[in-house]
């Protein structure tokens, strides 16, 4: 089985839509190995997202994610990584397909209501920023 990591972003949290989209994790076969609510602060904000620090969007960035409270979560299945952007959809809900995540509850691109791990290595790093061992049930 692989892992993933997923945050459902402060855009969806906001506009209460988390459980919706916990329940199409659930239906999408994925087992929730770690789930908790988190407060991103901005040394973790920019740390985390630090590989698009010399980017124009990266201050924008840092600022949305640290404006509310997110879902971390560890999401465990076959081929987890790819089936779980593939439920995301686009970048770009406009872009995305239609019964995907981001074009059902994201709002723009930059607010898109859901993070996913883009290659394996990245779920590893990302988990471990995010939870201890321990927490891995």
């Amino acid at each position: 089985m692989e892992k993933t990591f997923a945050i459902i972003k402060p855009d969806a949290v906001a506009s209460r839509n988390a459980g919706r989209i916990l329940a199409r994790i659930e239906a999408e076969g994925f087992r929730v190995v770690a789930f908790k609510r988190h407060v991103i602060s901005k040394a973790e904000a920019e740390s985390f997202y630090g590989e698009h620090s010399a980017k124009g969007f990266f201050g924008a960035l840092v600022k949305y994610m640290t404006s509310g409270p997110v879902y971390v979560a560890v999401l465990e299945r076959e081929n987890a990584v790819a089936h779980w952007r593939s439920v995301m959809g686009a970048t770009d809900p406009a872009k995305a397909d239609a019964g995907t995540i981001r074009k059902e509850f994201g709002e723009s691109i930059e607010r898109n209501a859901a993070h996913g791990s883009a290659i394996p290595a990245d779920a590893a790093r990302e988990i471990t920023f995010f939870f201890s061992q321990a927490e891995l049930i």
